[in-house]
Order: C-alpha cells, then sequence, then structure tokens
C-alpha cells in the first residue's frame, strides 16, 4: 500500500470506456483499493493516522491468508477477502463523500476510525482458528458478527490501540447483521452512530454491486447451507428471491434505517472523478435486470442460468 500520486490524471471524459470504468469502480486509481482508501481518509482528513491505515490493511491481510498467529485462511467463497476489501473501499468512498457534501456533516477522525476498523473487521468472524474442528468458516454464519467482534477486540488489545475503538466498535459491526434492526442499537456515541450506517450500507452495496454478484449467489446459499440457515431451499430459491430482497428489505434499510447515507457515493464519484452518478447503484440495478431476463429466460433452471452466468468469480 502507497499513498498514491495526486497528480495521477484520470478526469472522465465522455469517451470514458466500460474498462476505465470498471477500474475506478474497483480500486481506483492504482491496482490496489487499498491506496484508494489511504488517499480518501488523507483527504477528508489530513492528521488521519495513515501509518495505522497501513499497519491495519497488512495485518488483515495477513488475518485472510492464513499467515496471522491462531488463525487459518479464509476458505468462504462469499463472505472471503475481496468481499471484505471492497466494503472497506465502499465504507472510504461514503465517508469521502459525506465530507464534501457541503451539508456541514462532520466527518471526524474518530468516526473515520471506527468506520474503517470495524469494516475491515466485520466479517472475521467467518475465519477458522488454528483449533478448529470446522470444515468451513460458514459453520459461524449464524451470529459471525458477536465473533467478528471478539477477534477485533483480541486485535486492539494487542496492538495496544484506543480504548474508545474497543467500546464502539461493537456497535458498528452490528450494523451489519440484516437480522437485527439498526433501532434496536445502542451506540455509545454520534460518531459510532455515523460509522455504523456507513458501515451497514457500505456492505450492502459492495455486495450487491459486484460484477460477479450473480456468479456468488450460489456460494451464499452454500455458507447460508452449511451455516444451518434453511431460509432457501435451493440456490435458485435464493436468486429467484434476490429482487424483491433488495426492493422490501435492503431499499427501506439504506434509505431509513442508515438515513440515506448511501446518496453520498454519488457526491464521491462527483468529486472525486467527475462521475455524475452513483455507480453502485447503477451496478445494482444492472445485476438485479439481468437476473430478471434470464430467470425468465431459462424458466429457473439453474443448468440454463450457469450458461448466461459464465465470469469466474476473483477470491
Amino acid at each position: 500500500m502507497h499513498l498514491p500520486d495526486q497528480g495521477i490524471d484520470l478526469t472522465i471524459t465522455p469517451a470514458m470506456n466500460h474498462q476505465q470504468l470498471t477500474k475506478i469502480f474497483e480500486s481506483g486509481a492504482t491496482n490496489d483499493l487499498a491506496d484508494e482508501v489511504l488517499f480518501l481518509t488523507t483527504h477528508i482528513q489530513p492528521t488521519f493516522n495513515s501509518a495505522a491505515m497501513q499497519q491495519l490493511d497488512q495485518d488483515v491481510t495477513r488475518l485472510f491468508t492464513g499467515d496471522y498467529p491462531g488463525f487459518l485462511a479464509s476458505n468462504t467463497r462469499y463472505h472471503n477477502f475481496k468481499h471484505t476489501r471492497s466494503v472497506v473501499l465502499a465504507t472510504s468512498r461514503l465517508l469521502h463523500g459525506l465530507a464534501c457534501s457541503g451539508s456541514g456533516q462532520k466527518v471526524s477522525v474518530q468516526a473515520m476510525e471506527l468506520a474503517l476498523y470495524s469494516a475491515y473487521f466485520h466479517d472475521a468472524g467467518l475465519l477458522r482458528t488454528e483449533a478448529d474442528q470446522a470444515r468451513s468458516g460458514a459453520f459461524y454464519t449464524q451470529n459471525h458478527e458477536d465473533r467478528s467482534i471478539a477477534i477485533l477486540t483480541q486485535y486492539l488489545t494487542d496492538k495496544g490501540l484506543p480504548e474508545f475503538l474497543g467500546k464502539e466498535c461493537p456497535s458498528v459491526i452490528q450494523c451489519t447483521n440484516l437480522d437485527l434492526d439498526p433501532a434496536a442499537i445502542a451506540f455509545p456515541s454520534p460518531a459510532a452512530k455515523l460509522a455504523g450506517c456507513v458501515l451497514g450500507s457500505a456492505d450492502i452495496l459492495a455486495q450487491m454491486a459486484d460484477r460477479y454478484y450473480l456468479e456468488r449467489l450460489p456460494f451464499l446459499f452454500q455458507e447460508h447451507q452449511e451455516g444451518g440457515l434453511q431460509t432457501f431451499g435451493s440456490a435458485i430459491e435464493l436468486m429467484q428471491n434476490t429482487t424483491s430482497f433488495y426492493h422490501n428489505i435492503i431499499l427501506h434499510r439504506l434509505e431509513k434505517s442508515f438515513s440515506n447515507i448511501s446518496k453520498a457515493m454519488h457526491i464521491h464519484f462527483q468529486a472525486r472523478w467527475q462521475i455524475d452518478e452513483n455507480l453502485y447503484y447503477t451496478n445494482i440495478m444492472k445485476n438485479l435486470d439481468y437476473l430478471k431476463t434470464i430467470l425468465e429466460l431459462c424458466e429457473n433452471r439453474l443448468e440454463c442460468l450457469q450458461t448466461y452466468l459464465k465470469r469466474v468469480p476473483s477470491t
């Protein structure tokens, strides 16, 4: 991770092609999205501790790749390290959009730290320990947020990081629990509430806007099965319910529960890249429209769907 050259010229023009937009969406100015996170955080708050953020990125990389003492490499195919990093990027973008909004919304260093530490660890509860008997981290799917909180708390203690992170990050991480009403969460501070709304929004946006989202839905079903969740009887049933899930549950969560903070993403793309749209919503709509089309074409036959979903998700 290194701070991108602030002189890099990636100004959007009408001729910006799909490949360029995809690169901007997935990583930013360089091929490492951690560079973009560091650029945005130091742009929001020049006093932000960039060295600590670099260390956090390195440590969590080691954690998910099996190079951290006591832990095995992540082996869940939906909630994997790529997902974690995409949520971190979306979190930093929302924070940047809020800071650029001109609404008087102050994005403090405290709120940024709460949001980013929580983003990096929000799915750590799906990791196995070296003494673990579970074959897959998906075994911990139910209430994995509590496990994530415990792992983050231990990390903060080991690193001697500020006490407020250990006290307030748990409420932030709980905002990623779709079974929990955010209104029921007791936030210790306004900064924690803001961070929770940002992370809860980023987690949803990063998943559903992913270019491999549709290909990865069967992996999500597999995780549910291994974790003992019987919400859907098959991967195809999960896919059939995805659009109604978005319109009936996710939109309410984004717009009401999280105070429509997701709109700051549009501001981010305008301020950072001169793109006059929210690329996350654009990609979500593309995914849902394509899903509707292929479900109708295939009459809900999984084998047929797979012929239209040929991209291989990266790990």
